[in-house]
């Protein structure tokens, strides 16, 4: 019997390989190993005080919601629809960190005891691929055993997201496939807001967008852009589309010119088979893709990030719903900060006037409980289907007549008269 096919075990052998009060860690999304994580909750009577950390988790279990006690909790980084009421009731830690950041604070602050990640088969040579991602994990091969899930639906990417299977402390095959989410239809109001970013965007740029309406319609209005690169956390349908119109080459690029560069990939099952053996998508380290040194070497770096308020300083809340956590800080500060130092570099932060019940989302001062996602001295221009305001070294009063120009009308004279009561505006003689 060979060394790979001695390594390959039932999903309950990882129970053996769990010592008491061990740190496992779990990719986001669809890098988590279902079948195995499963197991681990079946088998919860075995454990004592573990903890999962992982960032956006897909899958629901049990232990999510408290069921098990101290025996097996979560530890989140971001929460996603799965992890946001168990947060709420208490089940779920969550930890603040920037997303290039959360290799180290995973490094530093935890043991690390072991990967639990989904994977493509093995090659002729015995590597695994970690499929659609890389983010925090690949940053442990090495350092960290790892226990895979096979799924025969995992595309096979190429990027520094393989491993051997020397490295692997055992692995089990399902037939499970990654789960899709597919694009977000975009309305009336993302549709004016990406037209007015997509016109500031030049032939040759390099560009990052994340997921959702606004990233989805800018996206399509690219498609008569050329020379197009890619540098950017997640890739989704709308990039490839841009790929396969030829729009998308990376020519223009700084660094890993010619590659369309990623963390993590997620969306229609078309895209993860357009992932399988794409030798043109590398899927790197988040530390790396995320790295706001590595970001500002590129020219014209676009940066595209969605927030749900701001406030008439500039300060934007992108994590937490009327003072209410609701996700966490992911890479937006990363590729804002980034776009900032980049030769002719713009980040956008990208809004809805007013919330579905109509209340502004351009306020004089936060909610209450809200945090600050994007510094006021990082912010470069925010936009609504109203406008660009132009933030970058203009005064706070500037900043605030910006603002409040691209509010909705019927919220602006109330944002007037609340920026002369609290001072960031005068009256003037």
């Amino acid at each position: 019997m060979s060394s790979l096919a001695a390594k390959e075990a039932a999903a309950d052998d990882v129970l053996d390989l769990i010592p008491d009060h061990a740190d496992l860690i779990v990719p986001l999304a669809n890098g988590e190993p279902p079948t195995v994580i499963e197991a681990i909750d079946a088998g919860n009577e075995r454990l004592r005080g573990v903890r999962i950390h992982q960032m956006h988790a897909l899958y629901d279990h049990p232990y999510l919601h408290g069921a098990y006690g101290d025996r097996l909790r979560h530890v989140s980084y971001f929460l996603s629809p799965v992890t946001r009421k168990p947060y709420w009731e208490g089940h779920v830690d969550l930890v603040p960190a920037n997303f290039s950041e959360l290799p180290r604070t995973l490094r530093d602050h935890t043991k690390s005891s072991m990967v639990l990640a989904a994977a493509s088969p093995p090659d002729r040579h015995g590597y695994f691929s970690l499929g659609t991602n890389a983010d925090y994990v690949a940053p442990l091969i090495g350092h960290a055993p790892f226990f895979l899930e096979v799924m025969d639906g995992m595309p096979r990417t190429s990027g520094q997201n393989q491993l051997h299977h020397s490295q692997v402390a055992g692995w089990i095959r399902s037939d499970r496939a990654p789960l899709e989410v597919p694009p977000s239809t975009p309305d009336e109001r993302d549709e004016q807001i990406a037209a007015l970013v997509a016109a500031e965007i030049p032939d040759g740029a390099t560009i990052q967008a994340g997921i959702g309406g606004v990233p989805n319609a800018l996206l399509a209005k690219l498609s008569g852009h050329r020379e197009l690169g890619v540098h950017t956390e997640l890739i989704s349908d709308g990039i490839m589309d841009l790929v396969e119109l030829g729009v998308v080459t990376g020519t223009r690029k700084q660094i890993w010119a010619d590659k369309i560069v990623s963390t993590f990939a997620l969306g229609s099952a078309r895209l993860y088979d357009w992932l399988d053996e794409n030798v043109a998508i590398q899927l790197m380290p988040v530390d790396l893709v995320n790295d706001p040194r590595r970001i500002a070497r590129h020219h014209d770096f676009m940066s595209i990030n969605a927030t749900t308020e701001v406030d008439l300083y500039g300060q934007c809340a992108s994590e937490t719903v009327a003072g209410r956590y609701w996700s966490s800080s992911g890479g937006q500060a990363d590729f804002a900060r980034g776009a900032m130092y980049a030769e002719r570099g713009k980040a956008f932060i990208v809004l809805h006037s007013t919330t579905s019940n109509g209340k502004s989302r351009i306020s004089t001062a936060l909610s209450p409980g809200s945090v600050v996602t994007t510094l006021k001295n990082t912010v470069d221009h925010v936009v609504t289907e109203y406008g660009i305001a132009r933030l970058r070294g203009r005064s706070f009063a500037e900043r605030a007549e910006a603002l409040i120009a691209i509010a909705h009308p019927d919220h602006r004279e109330a944002l007037e008269r609340g920026a002369h009561e609290s001072g960031i505006l005068r009256r003037r003689p």
